[in-house]
């Protein structure tokens, strides 16, 4: 699933949305307050428009072959412009996926149908309203900050979002599609390349989508994860591939930013303040 930011206007004890984040997920867990107040310092100065990725890392910026990822990680440029009422709908990477048909005219019609919902106020229903987990490779998205822990034989990734927990196999033997029990996070097996952490995800359910984007069983995420900047900037290129969905490889690329200082509060989806509506809109209790 995307992301979208959230205003909220009062309507008789319900309050209806003009603009959501993940529809409902700001307000379904207490640790709110604490998660968005960390996610604003973490990318105060990143004000930058979010739909032009900055430029490849070059070898002569990366951080002279290190592999220390160990650290708390921002987006950056932030995923929105700025922290204000007058947010937009956060749009899929690169405009989104090169689908076949009759995929993609589906795929088009399900994002205008999202799009008109939340203009209207009523947010479609989405997996965050459960509080389910965003699984990959939205959780790599980092709305809100990741951290990233290396140890012997594994990467593991912390996100803030529900305390998701992702783990990278180092030199592991990826093993075949059938042997894979589908689930969020898949299986990740990873593998150093110079300066470059190669990633191969396989074995995502296929309910768990981003900015819902069909995909099958044997669709395979590659994550290539670059330092730059001395070790303060982070670049991850990601090519989904898909041969029932995709019609050529769907890339785009994430920066994260260094925060250091940075802790992950809990964030715990105990206190849901959250209507479901018949018709799979998403309102929020105010008594």
């Amino acid at each position: 699933m995307g992301w979208q930011m959230r205003s909220r206007q009062e309507n008789g004890g319900v309050m209806k949305f003009t603009v959501t984040h993940l529809a409902a997920i700001a307000v379904a867990c207490s640790a709110v307050p604490a998660a968005a107040t960390g996610a604003v310092a973490a990318t105060k100065n990143a004000t930058k428009d979010a739909t032009q990725p900055p430029p490849r890392p070059i070898t002569a910026a990366s951080a002279n072959g290190s592999h220390d990822l160990n650290g708390v990680w921002a987006r950056y440029p932030a995923p929105w412009p700025t922290y204000s009422a007058d947010f937009d709908d956060v749009p899929p990477p690169d405009l989104g996926p090169d689908l076949v048909e009759p995929y993609a005219k589906q795929w088009k019609e399900q994002r205008i149908k999202r799009r008109q919902a939340l203009a209207a106020g009523t947010p479609l229903l989405d997996p965050s309203t459960l509080c389910l987990p965003e699984g990959m490779p939205t959780v790599m998205q980092a709305i809100y900050p990741i951290q990233i822990l290396q140890t012997p034989g594994q990467i593991t990734v912390l996100a803030e979002l529900f305390m998701q927990t992702r783990r990278i196999y180092m030199d592991a033997e990826m093993p075949p599609v059938d042997d894979l029990a589908p689930s969020y996070y898949g299986f990740s097996s990873g593998h150093w390349e110079g300066d470059t952490l190669v990633v191969k995800t396989r074995g995502v359910k296929t309910d768990v989508q981003f900015f819902e984007i069909p995909h099958s069983e044997a669709m395979e995420i590659t994550e290539r994860y670059q330092l730059a900047d001395g070790g303060k900037k982070l670049y991850l290129d990601i090519s989904i591939e898909d041969p029932v969905y995709l019609r050529t490889p769907y890339q785009f690329r994430w920066v994260y930013e260094r925060t250091p200082g940075y802790r992950i509060p809990e964030y715990v989806c105990d206190n849901l303040h959250d209507v479901i509506n018949s018709d799979g809109t998403v309102d929020l209790k105010t008594e």
